[in-house]
């Protein structure tokens, strides 16, 4: 009778109430299953929005793949896309193909035409699993750069090339485009025609010289393993013009051709330097070290007024180098900093001169997570003079804003790391108006060093200038 009761019960909800529980199921076939419950839930389905993705199947070795296998993908892909066709609302529409070959142009145009004009995405996705030259790529037709509907576009491993350099994407406010090959051009019609876009991400893009960014919507900018696809034995700079941007992101290999230039982003609040920089040696290592030394210190002159800052491991690792050559860190308005490296002893005079050149700093994060230390100061210096550094460095300094500071993703023995100890004692001892000092480790199945109940046992007997401060272990 319960049972009964509680179909009733179910049945006689609003038809909106039934379709917001379907849409939060995590499977649209799970949706579409739905429909065997009743009579009343039979067509149910078709008005929950849903979101369809297509991927190629994974296969232990890659030389099994041939091009039935390729084909039969496609071919499922457009069995499901007809099937679905009676659906409402398609919410998002994604597709990871192997690798484009010309014999599969007719399935993608067939699948760009059904996301942009039969069901009207508000999402599409379309990457490769396997990249090739942007000029032997998919060429992305020109039919879908007008589009009223999209509100989110994810492009990999395809030519961009609007024909006329018509681009009118009216909702789109976020794009995504990786191992493109680009003009300035093309980038600037894109921009102008897509009025709304707030994010946009390029993720290995080759062919700009000038991005210049004017939006006042756009606030937000990423930029991965930028490239260029000229000989010319001169340095490529992607000049950066973005006045009105909030975010900015800059990330993987930056490299002795191709660099990154920041000229205009007044605006910026947030700044994440995730670079790691290789400039291929021309002359000697010291010349190396020296082009490496300027452009870390103007990366980090052109973000000096933002409130939020945060460096990967080599960014993080290579101050103790700017440090060590005696080159001045920028006196900056940081307000939130993150450090992520695998920290070692000899890295605390480059971290404790860098914060102390952040005197409004309130939260400190230093994040150990995957990272292995990459030994970058022990290549300039020897380590007699590594130690005598390390003994003579002063390290009195008053941080009178910091309040919160995190270790976090600590793995191992802390009895035996070098370099956690000392910048423990400099920062309980120089925050004065210190609230909160949290130490979280990371271990697997629930291991737990024994050492970390006699270390937080020191840790918490170090004298604090602060008299609020309280230490944190979690693990």
């Amino acid at each position: 009778m319960e049972i009964l009761m509680a179909k009733d019960r179910l049945t006689d909800l609003p038809e909106l109430i039934l379709l917001h529980i379907l849409s939060m199921l995590p499977d649209s076939k799970q949706v579409v299953r739905t429909s065997a419950l009743s009579k009343q839930w039979r067509f149910l389905w078709k008005s929950v929005p849903v979101s369809l993705d297509f991927h190629f199947p994974k296969y232990p070795y890659e030389s099994k793949i041939n091009k039935k296998k390729i084909l039969a993908f496609a071919a499922s892909t457009n069995r499901e896309l007809h099937y679905w066709r009676s659906c409402e609302k398609i919410q998002a529409f994604r597709v990871f193909p192997y690798i484009y070959k010309d014999y599969l142009t007719e399935h993608l145009d067939f699948w760009v035409h059904f996301a942009t004009n039969v069901a009207n995405v508000e999402e599409f996705t379309l990457q490769f699993d396997q990249k090739i030259y942007p000029e032997f790529a998919y060429l992305f037709p020109q039919f879908a750069c007008t589009n009223t509907s999209l509100r989110k576009l994810v492009l990999g491993n395809c030519q961009l090339n609007p024909s006329g350099g018509s681009v009118n994407w009216t909702s789109l406010v976020s794009l995504s485009i990786g191992y493109l090959a680009l003009t300035e051009g093309v980038m600037e019609n894109i921009l102008s025609g897509s009025p709304n876009l707030e994010c946009l991400e390029l993720d290995k893009v080759c062919g700009i010289r000038r991005l210049d960014i004017s939006s006042l919507k756009l606030r937000k900018l990423i930029i991965t393993n930028y490239e260029t696809e000229s000989d010319d034995e001169h340095i490529h700079w992607l000049e950066i013009f973005a006045p009105y941007i909030r975010h900015l992101e800059l990330l993987g290999l930056c490299c002795d051709e191709i660099r990154l230039q920041l000229r205009n982003v007044a605006s910026l609040v947030t700044a994440v330097l995730s670079l790691n920089v290789d400039f291929f040696e021309v002359g000697d290592e010291q010349d190396k070290l020296d082009k490496e030394c300027r452009y870390l210190q103007e990366l980090l002159h052109s973000v000096a007024h933002v409130k939020n800052l945060e460096l990967g491991p080599w960014c993080t690792e290579f101050l103790s180098v700017l440090e060590l050559k005696g080159r001045l860190f920028p006196q900056s308005s940081w307000q939130f900093l993150k450090l992520n490296a695998a920290l070692e002893q000899l890295d605390f005079p480059g971290i404790c001169s860098f914060l102390q050149s952040s005197l409004d700093l309130e939260t400190l994060v230093i994040d150990w997570n995957d990272h292995k230390p990459k030994g970058l100061l022990s290549r300039y210096t020897n380590e007699d003079e590594q130690s005598r550094r390390f003994g003579a460095h002063n390290v009195n300094c008053s941080l009178l804003h910091l309040k919160t500071i995190k270790f976090i993703n600590f793995y191992g023995q802390l009895s035996e790391s070098k370099f956690v100890l000392p910048l423990v004692k400099y920062l309980l001892k120089n925050a004065t108006v210190l609230k909160k000092f949290v130490l979280s480790g990371k271990f697997k199945r629930y291991y737990v060093p024994r050492d970390y109940v006699k270390m937080e046992q020191e840790f918490l007997s170090i004298p604090r200038s602060s008299p609020h401060a309280s230490v944190v272990f979690s693990y």
